[in-house]
């Protein structure tokens, strides 16, 4: 299951009734945050929440940016992905890799 399928919507759901704009700044809180700690790593995040900075870079375009896999990248890594991972990715261990593949198979369907 990957992070750019789109998971379905209830209409009913508090979060739907969210302002667009409150939303919006939330989101960029978000993505601030995660620029600022380059300590948490894509895979650990992919091995916990089953999502990182690049579903984020993804769903950015899924909700329709038109930018492309690069450009959407370094949106939210704040730099160029080559360069952020250059600078701050380790490589993942085998015990990350596996916590990440069982992650993604709690994801909710279609996500």
């Amino acid at each position: 299951m990957s992070c750019t399928e789109n998971t379905g919507i209830d209409a009913s759901d508090p979060l739907e009734a969210l302002d667009d704009a409150v939303a919006a700044q939330a989101f960029r809180r978000l993505v601030r945050h995660l620029r600022h700690r380059h300590d948490a790593q894509n895979i650990d995040l992919m091995g916990l929440a089953g999502f990182c900075r690049n579903c984020l870079a993804d769903w950015i375009n899924d909700a329709g940016a038109g930018l492309d896999k690069a450009a959407a990248r370094e949106v939210i890594h704040g730099m160029p992905a080559a360069e952020w991972k250059e600078r701050f990715q380790t490589e993942a261990t085998p015990e990350q890799m596996a916590r990440m593949e069982e992650s993604l198979k709690r994801n909710a369907p279609g996500h």
